[in-house]
């Protein structure tokens, strides 16, 4: 019979505790329940039950209820056995808390030597550089700013980091003891994910974490920090579990690894390079396990302790490469963390730690200050290493300043192998007299076949039963330009290999493709911009850079690496062709812009000559890199463009004063969906004032408002030469359009206005004026311009399309009578709903789901 009386102590105890019970009870319910057995309270029947329960948790609760039916007698029997069992823990508190410390302590020993020594990618054999002595601080941006994998994540971040580190400094910048300390103190942070391009310093943030700790830095707040790296993991090709995997690199945890499971809450796991794990693709499983002893494949214990059903309580710290993050079960993510590199600060503090003296440090760095491209790298760590390599051994770059991607790692490679030369030269001559030696050309080459095919097959990591490795066995080469881990198994040990950044691996693949009679990747094969999801964008270029007249002739003369002429000129007459099409079609034309660019030579531009100029650069956020690439274009080419597109660009107003010469020579000019200030206009009005060519321009969504529209009505007054203005959008009130009263329909055959701020008087003046458009008409135009837009939306980030859908979703009655204006509502509603499926942010969502129910009424 159930018991129901509320008034029995043991059953209302019970029910108060429940929460405070599932805490308590979590570590130890399985004990518990063989005591609820032995004592007959439960049957084994009841037994089973609870243990097909997912994770101690919810084992707990399944106890509370089937006591709770069980009545007043079996929670009597519950509470006893649960207050016998803290007398039986209290009894050994005290002999398991000095062993508990004496571990604690010792742990703290092993990760300190473990991390006080900083590996730089080809420090000699030997050779011991301290990392409290060359650590350079990293930025973090505190939130979730998601790198779309539209191009290279390199390429990608270059456009962003200035963006990310101007926002740091007015918003959230955190410091690595803050990664676990909840920001608003409402939502307590448990999983961090810390995302950032190859090189950017993720497993150096991993080290100073480890460092700190061991040397009893106590603001992490943890008892033990467990490290574990994806390139260990991915040698375990059976089932395991959770306590083997942590002991596999920690005996000495053994005796207290119990307790320290245990005393979850207390404990940080840290996961290093998920980009590098062989299943990251597969890791969102519905497979879980939620004991530590449970067996199960790596990606299924990884899986369950990400979602939390596997130590729940314990803090995780994950870091991946943007490319991977997609394949992480990201809602179960408390905060996002990006490391956005080096400030200029930093940059000369790691040349003073890398030089060793102030003096050289300084003319060094003044070196790189010159160049604008080398200085741009630089805010990567790893490409800061890369560039004083080149500083070293060319002894401040004495000879030409080099001036493309291609030029510097073209730069690296000579360096690093007169310095590989000049360090082993008794050895080179003991090896010549024995005519083992293999020739350095003939070991470029394997390692460029090695790069080219992993590359080829999205692999950074390489291990020794690889055939290619294996071909490079024996050789002392192979240090210089490779990084070895070794991955230990239990009765297992194996050396993994990677190139000492993502970008020196693509240097390489393209060195090899170049140099031997290797078939370009098929999807380099199709004219056009790449459908690689930017995959092979710096492999690209790094090609086309090498197969240049003057990088082709110092590898050969340097390395004794030749490059056919054959190749060379199908490589120029392939870029010939592309440019022109893309520039006729006006087809996106960046890469291909940048592969010329990498080429330097100007017969090249000369020969493409397309019947009409159009240049589409829209929706890439550009770089100075990306504008030298344009400019070197366009500046070698003549007459009028007949069309530039910098729509979604983030052009600002120092850009398009840089580039101002090239806009007087534009026909149509569209800077569209960019925050265009007053100082931005006053650089299109002076433009307005002076050309005599151009005709058509676009301004929708830029943010303008009358102010602004009365600058450049007063421009246009001047030369009188442009036709259409499109400005849609915008803050413009009627104030604002009456200044174009006496410029229509002569020179202003069509001015766009609809979406402004269109309220109050002067409707019925405006409205006179046939080519001042503020509503939607009958017009064909309307529907292809639906089309147009509604691909904008399509292309837009979340935050983007939240920005513009206020507007957008402003419907009038009459509006929506039109067919083109019913299909573009019904495709932008489609378009929000599977956005907000995809959405894994709360505040997004709800934003979105405005929007929704907005187009739902």
């Amino acid at each position: 019979m159930v018991e129901t009386d509320v008034s029995n102590s043991c059953l209302t105890t019970l029910r108060i505790l429940r929460v405070s019970l599932v805490d308590e009870l979590e570590g130890h319910i399985n004990s518990l329940l063989d005591v609820l057995v032995s004592r007959e309270v439960f049957t084994r029947d009841d037994r089973e039950v609870v243990l097909c329960q997912l994770g101690p948790r919810a084992r707990v609760r399944k106890v509370l209820d089937i006591v709770e039916c069980k009545g007043e007698e079996a929670a009597q029997v519950f509470l006893s056995a649960r207050s016998h069992q803290h007398s039986k823990e209290g009894s050994t508190d005290q002999p398991q808390s000095i062993e508990y410390n004496k571990v604690k302590q010792k742990h703290k020993d092993v990760l300190r030597r473990r991390s006080e020594s900083m590996l730089f990618y080809n420090t000699r054999h030997g050779e011991k550089i301290l990392f409290s002595e060359h650590y350079v601080n990293l930025l973090l941006v505190d939130g979730h700013q998601g790198l779309e994998i539209k191009r290279h994540e390199v390429l990608t971040f270059g456009q962003k980091r200035l963006s990310l580190q101007q926002k740091s400094a007015v918003s959230r910048n955190i410091s690595p003891a803050e990664l676990f300390s909840s920001a608003n103190g409402v939502r307590p942070v448990k999983k961090v994910l810390v995302t950032g391009v190859a090189g950017i310093g993720k497993t150096i943030l991993v080290q100073k974490m480890l460092f700190d700790y061991g040397r009893n830095n106590d603001h992490l707040a943890f008892d033990f920090i467990i490290h574990m790296t994806f390139r260990d993991l991915n040698l375990i090709d059976k089932p395991t579990n959770f306590r083997e995997l942590v002991l596999r690199k920690n005996r000495h945890l053994a005796k207290v690894l119990d307790n320290i499971l245990a005393n979850d809450s207390k404990l940080l796991i840290i996961l290093d390079g998920f980009d590098e794990f062989r299943h990251y693709r597969s890791c969102d499983v519905d497979i879980f396990v939620t004991e530590p002893d449970e067996d199960a494949e790596v990606k299924e214990v990884f899986g369950s302790l990400m979602l939390g059903e596997l130590l729940p309580n314990a803090s995780v710290m994950l870091t991946s490469r943007p490319a991977a993050i997609n394949h992480i079960p990201v809602g179960c993510i408390d905060r996002f963390v990006l490391i956005t590199g080096f400030s200029l600060a930093e940059v000369q503090d790691f040349f003073l730690r890398y030089f060793q003296d102030s003096v050289l440090a300084e003319r060094m760095f003044t070196v790189v200050s010159a160049n604008e491209l080398m200085l741009t790298l630089c805010y990567i760590p790893a490409f800061c290493y890369i560039v004083c390599c080149i500083l070293k051994e060319s002894k401040d770059l004495s000879g030409e300043s080099p001036k493309t991607m291609t030029d510097i790692y073209v730069q690296y490679l000579v360096a690093l192998l007169r310095s590989h030369t000049q360090t082993r030269a008794e050895t080179f001559l003991q090896d010549q007299k024995t005519g083992t030696i293999q020739q350095l050309s003939d070991i470029v080459l394997k390692l460029g076949r090695l790069a080219f095919y992993k590359l080829m097959e999205h692999q950074t990591l390489f291990y020794t039963s690889d055939r290619d490795v294996e071909a490079l066995e024996g050789s002392s080469l192979v240090s210089t330009f490779l990084d070895k881990t070794v991955a230990q198994e239990p009765g297992c040990t194996e050396e993994v290999f990677s190139f000492a950044h993502l970008t020196v691996q693509e240097f390489f693949a393209a060195l090899y493709c170049a140099v031997t009679d290797q078939t370009l990747p098929d999807a380099l094969q199709t004219s056009g911009e790449a459908t690689n999801n930017g995959h092979l964008d710096l492999f690209n270029r790094f090609l086309c850079g090498i197969l240049s007249e003057r990088n082709a002739t110092f590898l050969s003369r340097q390395v004794g690496l030749c490059c056919t002429k054959e190749k060379v000129e199908t490589y120029r007459e392939k870029i010939i062709t592309e440019l022109k099409m893309l520039c006729e079609n006006g087809a996106h034309v960046l890469n291909c812009l940048h592969c010329l660019f990498e080429q330097q030579d100007s017969s090249l531009a000369a020969a493409v000559q397309p019947r009409t100029l159009r240049v589409n650069v829209s929706d890439e956020t550009l770089s100075q890199m990306d504008y030298n690439a344009i400019k070197y274009f366009l500046n070698l080419t003549k007459g009028k463009i007949s069309e530039l597109d910098l729509t979604g660009t983030g052009v600002s107003c120092d850009a398009l004063r840089d580039i101002q010469p090239l806009l007087l020579r534009c026909e149509n000019l569209w800077l569209g969906e960019n925050t265009l200030t007053m100082e931005s206009v006053q650089v299109i009005a002076d433009v307005l004032r002076v050309s005599e060519t151009i005709t058509h321009l676009g301004l929708g969504w830029t943010n303008i408002g009358d102010d602004e529209i009365l600058t450049l009505s007063s421009a246009i007054r001047v030369k009188k030469e442009l036709q259409e203005l499109w400005m849609e959008g915008n803050r413009v009130s009627y104030r604002g359009l009456l200044s174009f009263s006496d410029l229509t329909p002569e020179p202003l055959k069509r001015v766009v206005a609809i979406w402004n701020d269109l309220e109050g008087s002067g409707a019925v003046e405006v409205c006179a004026q046939e080519s001042i458009t503020v509503d939607f008409t009958d017009d064909d135009m309307w529907e292809a311009w639906g089309q147009w837009v509604f691909r904008r939306c399509e292309v837009s980030s979340n935050e983007k399309l939240v920005m513009v859908l206020p507007k957008v979703c402003n419907i009038s009655a009459p509006c929506l009578e039109a067919q083109w204006a019913k299909t573009f509502y019904n495709q932008l509603a489609q378009l929000i709903k599977s956005r907000i499926e995809a959405c894994t942010e709360d505040d997004m969502c709800k934003k979105l789901r405005k929007f929704d129910s907005i187009l739902n009424l």
